[in-house]
């Protein structure tokens, strides 16, 4: 038979509450690098010179998972002298709830919109919310009651004939606002808003817990960030995939050209409307991401059928996201009759230094499906070049020099398809046509015919074209807009068929 404390422990496990282990041995599971892992730590824990906690720990001694989940995520993340991070990646490593960060000082900051959002969220136990301080001068921080660059718990949110406040808690237990409605505030805690808060100043007074009420205006004007996260059991559908980006791969900064950043089809297979939100997720591997972090990641989202995109600009994004150094980006799209069912989603960032990795997770109100896209050409010939005095002929504007331009050519004995890249100097616009030298006379009837194709308006640094190609002899004239201008070029040919192209002149 089983005795009473096998059962008691049994039913704890079942109820998901923590149970103390006298061996010391304890697990917990963490959200880190995309997906659960279990981490698993003792109960010793640093102590000082007079045996006092250096770590987190609850004020109730009976109480131990504080230290604990402490432990196991600085375990994970080097040990205790982690350099910190914020309350929204924390949060996220802890629950799983999906990291939303709102500037408060931006300029697309909507006040009253994100009020009303949390009010409505919070009060239904679909988001857990915390907030952090700017920087603040040593007298500002004084006289304000608050600790500059700081993270504060927000235990509620009311409305109170239009006065708009929050219960805040400093996780010191102590030191609190002074201002509009803190408990020294005599002028703005009348009887009847005391009563509707339930709540006596007074009696406040008398112990410092850190936590104090805030209205929302005092809230705005000392604080800059709002860090929110959402319950993921909002979303009926959730897909991740994980990959890396190499360093090596693409230009440094996405400036002109995003053919090699990761690209996703994100295809919505149900109608309605609905929400959508994509979080771009970077891998911690070294305890220096936290401390020297110079990756500025972001997701932009394009209406282009789920089809690889080539130039960042034009057409523009539907989504051109912020380039942000935190671990984690949210990307949300609201999904109405008008939103096109096939997207592109491109990882992009400002200046790229490292490999990444990362994870892309969606999280869906309808049906999606999400496919990494794949480069569908097999052979890749690269050709280095430059226009050089008489060879820097300009555009098919410039007829007489025009002709003097360098020239490749190739042929292909079926249809196929090409993709062909030129990269040049990016203080020249350039750009290249495409010419059908010979063709049988079967073939000129067909609408895949042309005499002449260009790559499209003269772009800075790099241009791109993609053709279907009939069987026949084609050549590449690679040109700068001007005459005269001289420098490097790079022109790649993308094949399924082996092409090679030789230079003619």
């Amino acid at each position: 038979m089983e005795n009473i404390s096998d059962i008691q422990i049994k039913s704890f496990v079942l109820l998901g509450e923590p149970v103390y282990n006298p061996c010391g041995k304890y697990m917990v599971v963490l959200r880190i690098n995309g997906v659960p892992r279990k981490v698993v730590v003792d109960d010793y824990f640093p102590l000082g010179n007079h045996s006092e906690l250096l770590c987190s720990y609850s004020s109730n001694k009976s109480e131990l998972w504080i230290s604990l989940l402490e432990k196991a995520y600085m375990k994970v993340m080097g040990g205790y002298d982690f350099p910190g991070s914020n309350s929204n990646i924390d949060l996220y490593a802890l629950t799983g709830w999906i990291p939303e960060r709102v500037s408060i000082k931006g300029t697309e900051f909507k006040k009253d919109e994100v009020f009303r959002k949390i009010f409505q969220r919070f009060h239904k136990g679909d988001v857990l919310v915390t907030l952090a301080t700017g920087e603040m001068t040593d007298a500002e921080a004084d006289r304000a009651g608050l600790v500059p660059t700081h993270a504060y718990a927000m235990l509620d949110i009311r409305d109170v004939n239009g006065t708009r406040l929050f219960l805040l808690k400093n996780p010191w237990a102590h030191l609190r606002w002074k201002g509009n409605y803190s408990e020294m505030d005599l002028r703005n805690w009348t009887p009847a808003m005391m009563k509707a808060l339930s709540y006596d100043p007074k009696n406040a007074q008398n112990f410092d817990n850190g936590v104090f009420w805030i209205d929302y205006d005092s809230l705005c004007r000392f604080f800059d960030v709002f860090y929110m996260n959402w319950n993921p059991d909002l979303f009926r559908h959730t897909y991740a995939m994980h990959h890396l980006w190499k360093a090596g791969k693409g230009p440094a900064k996405d400036m002109f050209n995003i053919s090699a950043n990761p690209q996703y089809s994100l295809e919505i297979n149900e109608r309605g409307k609905g929400a959508i939100w994509v979080l771009l997720s970077r891998h911690i591997t070294e305890i220096d991401d936290f401390k020297d972090n110079k990756e500025y990641i972001t997701l932009l989202v394009y209406a282009k059928d789920g089809k690889r995109v080539y130039y960042p600009y034009g057409p523009d994004p539907l989504i051109d996201g912020v380039r942000i150094n935190s671990p984690h980006y949210l990307c949300k799209i609201e999904v109405d009759g008008e939103t096109p069912r096939r997207l592109t989603l491109v990882v992009s960032q400002y200046e790229k230094s490292t490999t990444i990795y990362y994870t892309c997770r969606v999280y869906s109100t309808l049906q999606f499906l999400l496919k990494r896209i794949q480069d569908p050409y097999k052979s890749k010939q690269e050709i280095t070049g430059c226009w050089k005095e008489k060879t820097a002929g300009g555009c098919g504007n410039y007829r007489d020099t025009y002709p003097n331009n360098p020239r490749y050519q190739f042929a292909i004995e079926r249809e196929s398809q090409l993709l062909i890249e030129l990269k040049g100097p990016k203080q020249y616009q350039i750009g290249f046509d495409l010419v059908c030298v010979y063709i049988s006379s079967d073939y000129k009837s067909s609408p895949k015919y042309f005499k002449v194709k260009p790559s499209g308006p003269y772009r800075t640094g790099y241009v791109m074209m993609t053709a279907e190609l009939l069987p026949g002899t084609y050549d590449i004239v690679p040109t700068t807009y001007r005459p005269g201008q001289e420098g490097p070029f790079f022109l790649t040919v993308h094949s399924c068929s082996g092409v090679k192209a030789q230079k003619l002149q």
